[in-house]
């Protein structure tokens, strides 16, 4: 049975690559990827937090604050690197 933080870092990853997208916009297969993009950074920004010793805005024993940058970065990374494959393809 998951943890409360870990339901509530999925619910929270979850969130911001689906707002992400509602900002950005695209397709569902865009969508897909914002998820993962910001599910997979929120997970690296935690452990970089906790490797490097980052306590600000912690909930519990999540690191909120580097998940949350982390998830933010992979999500303009991916969609710089989308957005630049979808114009060479043209």
């Amino acid at each position: 049975m998951p943890t409360p933080t870990l339901v509530f870092a999925a619910i929270f990853a979850t969130l911001l690559g689906a707002a992400f997208h509602f900002i950005i916009g695209g397709s569902l297969r865009r969508l897909l990827l914002y998820l993962w993009a910001s599910w997979v950074g929120f997970g690296l920004g935690h452990f970089i937090g906790v490797f490097f010793g980052i306590n600000a805005l912690n909930v519990g024993t999540l690191r909120l604050l580097s998940a949350f940058l982390g998830a933010i970065t992979a999500l303009v990374a991916v969609w710089l690197l989308a957005r630049a494959r979808s114009t060479s393809a043209k």
